[in-house]
């Protein structure tokens, strides 16, 4: 008899900073999706933290007095690790280390780690791999304070300094045999993608848990992995699509998200080749999200990035069957309304009415108006087909009985 593995989620605390450049209510919304990262992760969070400053700690982050608080509570409720919203210089992770006596956690850490978890395949592995050692290359020394070499002075130099310098060169040659790694990985898949012929090619792209995945196993009766956790895809997968008597080319990206880490953003440049290399662009968007313009901004900021933002995008506005909007009581005279009493209807009336036919509002979980959503993307993609093979023009009639 098989018996039922306990999961066992390690007890976490969050930390945030207000300052001018992150307002109340903006801490909370990271806070919220750093619950999330916590929780895809396997942590559980048990408080969240936050500080009101101008100007932050140079030596800890936050001040001395919430330091304090954080520690009874660490103490008192044996938490395993406390995670940062913000990156931590190697200074601070050192010092609150030092203090806290737990596992000292920013958000590029906990990013790398659910990207470790998530990787499948070499390529992803290697991208992964090459991020992490990037990122452990400056925080060497928090490795070696049971050596206690690092003071300087009499009696105090010796195998520290050595064994650091040691793995400091270790972890050069690592990210420099990586990089290698990883280029002939690259001209590999530069080769395959050659191989695919002129077929029009779509890439999916948006932030974590948009539905991007789901929205793909529907189009291309495929079964990619798709879950309700952030960064559930981290391979590209491409699909071969055909919508009536039309093949393209569909391929599923990893997610976007805020203060993505600088390290991943240069790892992962040549997985996001299939949105540079692609024709047409599905920006799906979770419009159920409370912030979903915001993630917009975060996609459209990467894009620009990878030299991918005036490519030819349609917006998929998804999950509208999860969508809710507040309502205001008719005696209440004092509530003014605002974006979040927006029906779908209403938006459809603001800045989404400039984006015209390239706005589509589907729910891929429970399939509904996907006939607009193929209709759309069928005549996109004949559109560019055509321009390739005018003289197949003939066998794509201008309307299809079905799809």
């Amino acid at each position: 008899m098989l018996e039922k593995k306990a999961i066992t989620y390690e007890k976490s605390v969050l930390i945030g900073v207000i300052n001018r450049e992150q307002d109340e209510e903006k801490v909370r919304e990271y806070l919220d999706e750093l619950e999330f990262l916590t929780y895809t992760a396997g942590g559980e969070v048990y408080k969240r933290f936050v500080q009101r400053m101008d100007v932050p700690n140079p030596k800890t982050l936050i001040g001395s007095g919430k330091m304090q608080e954080v520690e009874a509570y660490v103490e008192e409720n044996e938490i395993g690790s406390v995670i940062f919203d913000d990156e931590l210089t190697p200074a601070q992770q050192r010092n609150i280390e030092k203090q806290l006596r737990c596992k000292i956690i920013d958000r590029t850490s906990l990013i790398l780690d659910i990207f470790a978890q998530r990787a499948q395949t070499s390529y992803a592995r290697t991208q992964v791999e090459l991020a992490q050692y990037e990122y452990l290359l400056p925080r060497l020394t928090g490795l070696w304070t049971h050596l206690e070499r690092q003071k300087g002075g009499i009696g105090m130099r010796g195998p520290g300094e050595t064994e650091i310098e040691t793995d400091r060169r270790i972890v050069r040659d690592r990210i420099s045999l990586l990089k290698k790694k990883l280029l002939k990985i690259d001209r590999q898949m530069e080769t395959q993608r050659g191989n695919r012929g002129a077929l029009v090619r779509v890439a999916l792209v948006g932030y974590t848990n948009v539905g991007k995945s789901t929205l793909m196993n529907v189009i291309s009766k495929s079964d990619v992995f798709a879950e309700n956790k952030l960064f559930a895809t981290l391979d590209t997968t491409v699909r071969k699509v055909v919508i009536g008597n039309l093949p393209f080319l569909l391929s599923d990206t990893v997610g976007f998200i805020r203060k993505l880490p600088t390290q991943l953003v240069e790892s992962f440049k040549s997985t996001l080749d299939e949105v540079r290399e692609a024709d047409l662009l599905l920006h799906v968007v979770d419009i159920s999200h409370p912030q979903f313009e915001e993630q917009i901004a975060s996609v459209n900021q990467i894009l620009s990035e990878i030299k991918s933002a005036d490519k030819n995008t349609i917006m998929v506005f998804n999950k509208i069957d999860q969508y809710e909007n507040e309502t205001i009581d008719e005696d209440d005279l004092v509530t003014e309304r605002s974006s979040k009493h927006f029906t779908i209807a209403d938006w459809k009336k603001t800045w989404m009415q400039r984006v015209g036919d390239n706005a589509l509002f589907i729910s891929a979980l429970n399939k509904e108006n996907l006939d607009d959503f193929r209709k759309r993307v069928y005549d996109e993609v004949r559109d560019i087909h055509v321009t390739r093979f005018p003289y197949n023009n003939f066998l794509y009639p201008e309307h299809l009985d079905e799809y």
